[in-house]
């Protein structure tokens, strides 16, 4: 599979310092690679949610000579023509066009696990890990629980981090005495300041940060070793998941894959579950 438009947007923003407004540029483009190539300086602005003079000012940073350098750099970097982007049918409700944009997210993470490299890197550094604190506050905190549920059956030592407060650096303290190397982090917009405050804690211990996050571009970006991006939608009142908590199912599978007891415990777990009567068959 080729490189996806969005991927080769994310090549483009790496190693370049951006303020948080070109974050957020950098961040709509990517959400919206297959469109961005044809739209004016004014349009991807409103776009964004910031100022014209904002855009080209970005460009710059980039390297180019202002914005229509940007764009036709973009348009021999991307497709010639708008492939594979549905247009929004006029005939769709509000709840059908969210569904609809979940869809084209899922979509976006088919394309970014066309190079399995990273996942299987963070599966090793997470499977590596005894114990593995799984962090998730706020909007994230489903995203971390569900992991954890799951990863403990093949995770010999899972701890769940899903209340800030001061006591949150005490568990990461915790975990690395008790022998931690890597951190699991799910993050969400919008994004706590606890939720930075203690990934950049747990560096200074010497954890390996692994996260998952919205964006390649998100505030917690500056503070991960590993970062893996899964767009969430915004179609709707409440941010949707969808691909953040399918991209969870797919680091348990890579976790798994380098745990060579993996199987052993699953096996010893439904043999207990039957014993106890723990489900309804």
């Amino acid at each position: 599979m080729s490189e996806s438009p969005a991927a080769r947007l994310q090549k483009l923003f790496e190693g370049h310092r951006l303020t948080p407004t070109q974050r957020r540029i950098a961040h709509c483009m990517v959400r919206g690679a297959a469109e961005v190539p044809f739209l004016s300086s004014v349009e991807l602005a409103e776009l964004a949610g910031v100022s014209q003079p904002s855009v080209t000012r970005f460009a710059v940073a980039l390297g180019f000579d202002g914005y229509p350098a940007l764009r036709r750099y973009l348009r021999e970097v991307a497709p010639a023509e708008r492939v594979g982007v549905p247009e929004p049918d006029a005939e769709q409700n509000a709840y059908q066009q969210a569904v609809e944009g979940e869809i084209e997210n899922l979509r976006r993470l088919v394309a970014m696990l066309a190079d399995p490299g990273p996942v299987e890197e963070a599966g090793r550094l997470l499977a590596g890990s005894v114990p593995l604190p799984v962090l998730g506050l706020r909007a994230a905190s489903s995203q971390a629980r569900g992991f954890a549920y799951f990863a403990g059956k093949v995770h010999p030592d899972v701890r769940l981090l899903d209340e800030g407060g001061s006591m949150l650096a005490d568990r990461i303290d915790a975990a690395v005495e008790a022998g931690a190397s890597a951190l699991l982090c799910f993050a969400l917009p919008r994004h706590p300041r606890e939720v930075v405050e203690a990934l950049a804690y747990a560096r200074e211990v010497a954890l390996t940060v692994v996260t998952v996050a919205d964006s390649a571009f998100a505030p917690v970006a500056r503070h991960s070793d590993l970062l893996i991006p899964a767009p969430v939608g915004t179609g709707l009142a409440f941010d949707t998941a969808c691909a953040p908590m399918l991209l969870g199912r797919v680091l348990l599978e890579a976790m798994a894959d380098a745990i060579p007891a993996a199987q052993q415990r699953l096996e010893a777990f439904d043999a207990k579950a039957a014993a106890r009567g723990l489900f309804v068959e």
